[in-house]
């Protein structure tokens, strides 16, 4: 996809450079085009060593390819970020001063504006209609975060983070080919108590079942996600229904997935639980004998969901595993597909903790045969979309 990036003159200019490397990471090709008063915070050699294309603001730079027009027809996407108060009112009243304004005026693909400024000039009126104006041209216009600004400024007008802007603005053009579809995500790790202070855990952060919420909602559907214990935050437009243990989550689940036509069990769920809980903190005792922790086993969540799933209804679950002396990972991957009869199998390698925090990850897709269906490398973004591509393959 061909997407040009807009950099206004704000000091927020520097996390754009962040925001090109997420862009070109995930396979894009970014065409710079900061404003003069943006080379005043980032210079150009930093743009065009990053895009690998040439970064300008003129208008007469290759006049003979009329450039703002060819790159404006050529464009899949528009991103401007930061975009300032003053470059707000210029898109609003379609001045076209520089190469971005210009090529502004020439674009028919989607475009999204992340306006980063002090909160004086993001409450002025001015600038409130301006971006009413751009919103009722069709425009994305995100709304700033809130949080430190320069100085000792703090409120609205900061620059919201660069993966949310990449999110954000590839949602505008990804397909909405799960439109329609109610769906349900489980993610992050249960938790089992063994007494008010202390508890059995698993090291997920949560992020690939909260990617794979966000995946969905940005490709349409309508999204409830059953959070264990995560680590990031929950995206925007998705219902979210906290829990703590494994019978908690199968409770939620089952009730949840009476209604779903997808339900994806990418949560780390606990296999054992204490057999008991402590109704006081258990002490150490000086000399004593530490407390013998006898376990018993928890449901089988996915097992169940597979079994009872209804005319229609596509059931995914996910399988960390290590190998060992009995198998590989895949080895483990394809049992496991054969005897939990989910209709996909998502395998990672966890061994040494590799995945659990990390942005990136590597899956094999089984069916419930255990044969290979998809393979996915890349952000969890990357493989959330992945995986809702080989679910939509199984549906048919």
């Amino acid at each position: 996809m061909r997407i040009i990036l807009g950099v206004g003159g704000g000091i927020a200019a520097y996390k754009s450079a962040l925001l090109l490397r997420l862009l070109t990471e995930a396979g894009h090709s970014v065409r710079v085009m900061p404003t003069a008063a943006s080379l005043e915070f980032v210079g150009r050699a930093t743009w065009e060593a990053l895009s690998g294309e040439k970064a300008t603001h003129e208008v007469f730079d290759d006049v003979d390819e009329v450039a703002h027009v060819r790159l404006g027809h050529e464009a899949d996407l528009v991103v401007v970020a930061p975009a300032t108060a003053d470059l707000l009112a210029r898109a609003a009243s379609g001045r076209a001063d520089d190469l971005l304004t210009t090529t502004l005026l020439t674009v028919t693909c989607p475009v999204l504006l992340a306006p980063a400024m002090h909160t004086e000039m993001w409450r002025h009126p001015a600038t409130q209609a301006n971006v009413e104006l751009l919103r009722s041209r069709g425009v994305t216009v995100l709304e700033p975060d809130s949080g430190r600004l320069t100085g000792a400024d703090s409120g609205p007008g900061r620059l919201p983070e660069p993966a949310t802007i990449a999110d954000a603005a590839l949602g505008l053009v990804r397909t909405r080919d799960l439109a329609g579809l109610e769906v349900v995500v489980s993610a992050g790790g249960t938790v089992e108590a063994l007494d008010p202070v202390r508890f059995l855990g698993n090291s997920s952060s949560g992020r690939q079942g909260v990617e794979l919420a966000r995946a969905a909602l940005e490709r349409g559907a309508n999204v409830r996600l059953v959070t264990a214990s995560i680590q990031v935050a929950t995206p925007p437009g998705v219902a979210v229904t906290p829990v703590r243990s494994a019978r908690e989550m199968q409770a939620v689940m089952v009730d949840a997935a009476a209604t779903a036509d997808v339900v994806v069990m990418a949560a780390a769920v606990a296999d054992f639980r204490p057999e008991t809980v402590a109704t006081d903190k258990i002490k150490k005792v000086e000399g004593g004998e530490p407390p013998v922790l006898r376990l018993v086993e928890n449901p089988d969540i996915l097992a169940g969901l597979a079994r009872d799933r209804r005319d229609g209804q596509t059931v995914v679950g996910f399988a960390a595993e290590t190998g060992d002396a009995d198998g590989s990972v895949l080895d483990h991957a394809r049992s496991k597909a054969r005897r939990k009869g989910a209709d996909l199998l998502v395998a990672n390698d966890v061994a040494g903790g590799r995945t659990f925090g990390a942005p990136d990850n590597a899956v094999t897709i089984l069916d419930r045969d255990g044969g290979t269906v998809a393979t996915a490398s890349g952000s969890k973004a990357e493989v959330a979309h992945a995986v809702w591509d080989a679910v939509l393959h199984v549906r048919g």
